[in-house]
């Protein structure tokens, strides 16, 4: 699917705007910015929710987990080593991840025009 903007990618691993993919997403790490600078999206509608918080938990707790017990049962290291090895690795996976899944998420939402649900009743009343 060619398109001229910013694709899911760019926009998860550079946090580049969806619409044109040359724009700030972020303002500060992990903060929103109010619009694009390039082409003046207005970041408005943006809602990722906790989403990017779940898939996080699963995606870093399945690989610190599986790295933990590799080296646990490879190695047999002290405990206070394997905190000193995996805590760090903990950490900057859950930020790496919550930056690019975060940013992936608000593409889709672009993307695909996702808005909040409504009820069929409340849909006639607009």
């Amino acid at each position: 699917m060619a398109e001229s903007g910013g694709s899911v990618a760019r926009t998860a691993l550079a946090g580049k705007c969806p619409r044109c993919g040359k724009g700030r997403l972020y303002r500060s790490f992990l903060k929103v910015a109010d619009r694009c600078d390039v082409c003046g999206l207005d970041y408005g509608f943006i809602d990722s929710g906790d989403g990017p918080a779940v898939f996080v938990i699963m995606i870093v707790g399945f690989i610190s987990t599986g790295g933990l017990l590799y080296t646990e049962f490879t190695y047999e290291p002290p405990v206070w080593l394997q905190v000193i090895i995996w805590a760090p690795v903990a950490i900057l996976l859950c930020l790496a991840f919550l930056y690019w899944l975060k940013g992936a998420l608000i593409a889709q939402q672009y993307r695909t025009k996702a808005e909040q649900g409504r009820r069929i009743s409340d849909a006639g009343s607009d």
